[in-house]
């Protein structure tokens, strides 16, 4: 029988952002959005879509080799997972998401010992018990099924929810009063599985790939060409991710450089690279940085 490494993808808000970051990484996965079993264009990976908070308990009782889950529902959960790597990407952006402490903004609740006896409304019981714990504060945290941003006033004195921008509390008049904790999806694994010796190299070269593809997601490459007499001062000028390749022309005089930046510091090095006596400047996409 052949080796399979039974993977598990978050179904849900993430599924759609987890399914391009595989692409991305290089498998093609085809959900048609009626099976839990979506296909995948490698034969020693069987996917499972799996609800983000229940990814670390069937990972843990070994129904799952690995899956991609948040570090909130692991910390949630209690469970002993190992997180083989981080990959932060969300919904809806490329940063961390945030679980917050929200109030209505016409409460006058301006700090967590503010609701002493008060009810709170969370996905994330646990954590919020603790969060309140640690600060002396006595709450009624109770388990909410959905729209928990519609419950205060009237079925709850505060939230603790999730968020990437905080438009959502905004527009149902909540305000943030402290952050309980910052969260990013995480590709966990099973102890039995990373006993396994090729379940655990496959399970590494998952990691690796998606980790390029996140990493290249943030990042350009440049080429250019300049004179050899004007190198250095183009060098000066390059953030580059390691020493940038330089090649030597047809024309002694003039040599290639290749290099990566972060795509957000590109549009003010191009214009330095070209006064510092650069020309042909070419940027181009990535689509995996493995360091």
């Amino acid at each position: 029988m052949a080796n399979k490494l039974r993977l598990g993808l978050p179904k849900g808000s993430l599924q759609d952002a987890t399914i391009a970051l595989f692409r991305r990484a290089g498998w093609n996965i085809y959900a048609d959005g009626r099976s839990y079993f979506p296909s995948i264009d490698d034969p020693e990976i069987e996917c499972m879509l799996i609800r983000a908070q229940e990814m670390a308990r069937y990972v843990d009782h070994g129904v799952l080799d690995a899956g991609l889950t948040g570090i909130d529902w692991v910390v949630e959960s209690g469970l002993d997972v190992r997180s083989v790597t981080t990959l932060t990407y969300a919904k809806q952006s490329r940063r961390k998401v945030r679980w917050v402490l929200a109030v209505p903004e016409a409460s006058g609740y301006e700090k967590a010992e503010d609701l002493e006896g008060k009810i709170i409304a969370t996905a994330l019981v646990e954590v919020s018990k603790r969060y309140f714990a640690d600060k002396g504060v006595n709450v009624k945290v109770e388990f909410s099924w959905g729209a928990t941003e519609v419950k205060p006033p009237r079925l709850a004195d505060a939230i603790v929810e999730v968020t990437e921008t905080g438009s959502s509390l905004k527009a149902n008049h909540l305000k943030i009063i402290d952050t309980v904790m910052e969260s990013e999806t995480h590709l966990i694994a099973g102890k039995a599985a990373l006993a396994d010796p090729w379940k655990q190299q496959k399970i590494d070269q998952i990691a690796v790939m998606l980790r390029g593809a996140i990493d290249a997601q943030a990042q350009v490459g440049l080429m250019l060409n300049v004179k050899r007499a004007d190198l250095d001062a183009v060098l000066a000028v390059l953030p580059a991710l390691n020493a940038p390749t330089v090649s030597q022309l047809s024309n002694a005089e003039w040599v290639a450089v290749n290099t990566i930046v972060e795509e957000r510091v590109a549009r003010d090095v191009i214009p330095r690279l070209k006064a510092a006596g650069a020309s042909g400047i070419v940027e181009y996409p990535l689509n995996k940085v493995v360091l």
